[in-house]
């Protein structure tokens, strides 16, 4: 077993080199079976969920191989639709791309419910909505998702019930290559929509429209391979952002679109922090002490959910009593037990977290509820002065790319260490 130590109580300082976007990245891998050629992806992130996509991939038949670090060459031209590893598949939450891709291409697709973080109800009945709008009969049974169309995808007008950015990239994927013009209205417009948007048109697709809420797509009868670079991770950038003001520190950030900060920016700001903006970087400096604040998730370009948690322990920190309201997961709060061990006084009231600020944390054994409840308690173990334990770091490990060699590299005490099972005593709650 393995487990994050750190020792916590000192400021973080220095700067930080951010890795390509573990959103983008995860769409646009999948995208790539659209393609009969090679497609050369660059500033890919070292995570977990990248690797078991490039494994699901193997398994259907593509040529899959690293060329340097962050740099990977991808083969789809001999895939075959309906061949998708199950156990590999129910891992992660963004497996769920490779329907749009093998119906786009195939106009069939057989692939299991995907997994990923549990925040409660998490369905996909916008993107079936979206495959049965594009001509594909959709079936749900025995623990696949299976799409039929004997003429393949054809073009569509789709109106989402609600931004559903999963179901915008799935539906987008699979018109690419479609019979005719799509256009999806309601469409979500995060910065991940448009990087796979513009790499399927370096492919040679024709989409416009990505980043605003009405996307259109008129269907291309082949792609062509290309060489794309991933834009870089805005959640990454914020988690260090949170992380260097609720450590009292300065980071400089580098490798970041500033813009896709704006949110998060505003909000540290208002809590007492300063923020100077570059062309490629941010700088973060804590000057005093941090006040309190109340939040709303949103969709881009609102606060994102992903940076919740974080900023949950940041506010920990703060003078006074802060809100978060919690407008897009009904049940994102599981990690708040964890900063309860902790010391931090905090309550669920429905959706909405309410924090009591001004009180030190402590040091705790503590668990990573999910992605981005992992990277809440590792930023509350590294304001809490002593030694804090994290365990099921596995799932922090899903979505950031070596976490721990990155907050040594500004002076955090902290290390991943392996445990014999034996050693590792079952938690009483």
């Amino acid at each position: 077993m393995e487990k994050i130590v750190v020792s916590g109580g000192a400021p973080l300082f220095g700067q930080v080199e951010i890795s390509g976007s573990k959103n983008a990245a995860l769409p646009i891998i999948y995208a790539c079976v659209l393609v009969k050629g090679k497609c050369v992806l660059e500033n890919i992130p070292d995570v977990s969920d990248i690797r078991t996509s490039f494994e699901i991939l193997r398994g259907i038949g593509a040529e899959v191989r690293m060329l340097s670090r962050g740099v990977w060459e991808l083969d789809c031209t001999n895939v075959e639709a309906g061949r998708s590893d199950y156990e590999l598949v129910r891992k992660i939450r963004g497996s769920y791309y490779l329907l749009g891709s093998e119906f786009g291409r195939f106009g069939r697709a057989r692939v299991g419910f995907p997994g990923g973080c549990n925040f409660g109800v998490r369905p996909i009945d916008q993107h079936i909505k979206g495959f049965e709008a594009l001509g594909g009969t959709v079936s749900t049974e025995g623990g696949y998702v299976e799409i039929e169309s004997e003429s393949g995808a054809r073009g569509a007008n789709i109106f989402f019930d609600l931004s559903s950015v999963g179901a915008t990239l799935n539906v987008m994927i699979a018109a690419a290559t479609a019979d005719g013009v799509t256009v999806i209205d309601n469409a979500a417009r995060e910065p991940h929509v448009v990087d796979c948007a513009n790499f399927l048109n370096t492919c040679g697709a024709q989409i416009s429209g990505a980043g605003s809420d009405v996307i259109k797509i008129k269907g291309v009868k082949e792609l062509h391979g290309c060489t794309y670079a991933i834009i870089p991770d805005m959640i990454e950038a914020g988690s260090f952002m949170v992380a260097a003001v609720a450590t009292r520190g300065s980071v400089r950030i580098n490798n970041v679109i500033p813009k896709h900060l704006e949110s998060v920016t505003a909000k540290l700001i208002e809590c007492g922090a300063e923020v100077e903006e570059f062309d490629d970087a941010v700088m973060v400096t804590t000057p005093g002490s941090i006040r309190r604040t109340s939040v709303k998730t949103l969709p881009y370009p609102g606060f994102p959910t992903d940076m919740h948690p974080q900023m949950a322990a940041l506010l920990c920190t703060a003078e006074g009593v802060s809100y978060i309201n919690e407008s897009v997961f009904e049940n994102r709060f599981r990690y708040v037990e964890e900063l309860r061990r902790m010391g931090a006084r905090i309550k669920v009231d429905g959706r909405v977290l309410v924090i009591e600020g001004g009180a030190p944390l402590s040091p705790a054994p503590v668990i990573a509820t999910d992605l981005r409840g992992g990277v809440a308690v590792m930023i509350a173990a590294l304001t809490a002065k002593g030694v804090t334990e994290i365990s099921e770091i596995r799932l922090i490990e899903r979505g950031y790319d070596d976490i721990c060699g990155k907050l040594r590299s500004l002076g955090a005490d902290i290390k991943k260490v392996v445990l014999p099972d034996e050693a590792i005593l079952p938690r009483v709650n």
